[in-house]
């Protein structure tokens, strides 16, 4: 019997910005209406997430924190599924007062698109 592991320790963040940097650099995209996600392979045997809610885009700090929220939990849900890639989201302006279930229907569909994408490049 294997015991999945559904927890969200520190080391499965993005954390310094020469982290972020590498992502932003050559990265694998997905995009839709709420959110562009951006992913490279890393050289661990798990996922890491980073998350960049922009002021400009999300004015107000409560819906940046419900969306950061929605975003880690839902990855938290899907880091089993997702390999060894690092992972930055960032949020469009429609991304707010959207039903949470609408946001995590969403990222569901960006965390397979990358793994499928992230699968072939370096």
């Amino acid at each position: 019997m294997t015991v999945l592991n559904f927890n969200f320790p520190p080391n499965l963040r993005l954390k310094k910005p020469a982290e972020y940097k590498n992502v932003f650099a050559k990265p694998v995209k997905s995009s839709d209406t709420y959110f562009t996600l951006l992913a490279i392979k890393n050289d661990f045997d798990h996922p890491r997430l980073g998350l960049a809610i922009a002021k400009k885009n999300v004015r107000k700090a409560v819906h940046r924190n419900v969306i950061k929220r929605a975003v880690r939990e839902n990855f938290r849900k899907q880091q089993q599924i997702l390999g060894n890639i690092d992972i930055v989201v960032l949020a469009r302006k429609e991304a707010v007062n959207v039903p949470l279930e609408l946001l995590s229907r969403s990222l569901e569909k960006h965390w397979l698109r990358l793994v499928s994408r992230c699968a072939s490049c370096l």
